[in-house]
């Protein structure tokens, strides 16, 4: 999102992260801006039944965790890497000095938060639903709709586990697994080598 250069100038720094690592932790308070060099990361929360939910996930290029470090607020959700991950890091206060010197960096973190917001705008009547087919749906058509290939191309993979898409969906693993399925007969989506293409 943030070109890598300006980033190393402006002092950011890369830290390697095992799979399963912690990056940071809900209810901390932020110190620093992320963005992945390379692997996945994924935000989760979990239920008091211990269920988790998954936020978000993560992948390279991208950044996670911004929306508190311009609040002063702490962390509502986890980050854990998902696999071997090296992350670009910078600190908070480098991070504002950056913006102030290069607002072009400014109004890309705009738009990222910005897309972030519509995805929840887009998931949370879905999420609401009853029918888990409009749930997955809706997740897969997000995903799809900003992948890096044309909308109109061949189907677009969807890049997570069944157990991934529960997560992100409030689903059980099985209701995914039955309702990809169920979509599949239905012609909605295509099943190639276990992965889910749309």
């Amino acid at each position: 999102m943030i070109d890598v250069a300006t980033l190393v100038n402006s002092g950011a720094e890369y830290k390697d992260y095992p799979k399963g690592a912690m990056v940071f932790e809900a209810l901390t308070y932020p110190q620093f801006y992320y963005q992945i060099a390379s692997g996945q990361v994924k935000m989760n929360n979990y239920s008091e039944s211990g269920k988790e939910f998954i936020q978000n996930i993560f992948s390279e290029g991208q950044s996670f965790g911004e929306p508190p470090l311009f609040i002063d607020e702490p962390y509502p959700a986890n980050a854990v890497a998902l696999t071997a991950t090296t992350l670009l890091q910078i600190s908070k206060e480098q991070f504002f000095v950056m913006l102030y010197q290069h607002p072009e960096v400014s109004i890309a973190v705009n738009r990222s938060l910005a897309r972030r917001l519509f995805f929840k705008a887009i998931m949370a009547p879905e999420i609401s639903s009853k029918e888990p087919e409009k749930k997955l749906l809706a997740l897969l058509d997000y995903i799809k709709n900003h992948s890096d290939r044309p909308r109109d191309s061949e189907p677009v993979l969807i890049p997570m586990t069944r157990q991934q898409l529960g997560d992100l969906t409030g689903l059980r693993v099985e209701t995914v697994i039955r309702t990809v399925k169920q979509l599949e007969r239905e012609g909605k989506l295509q099943i190639i080598n276990r992965k889910i293409y749309r």
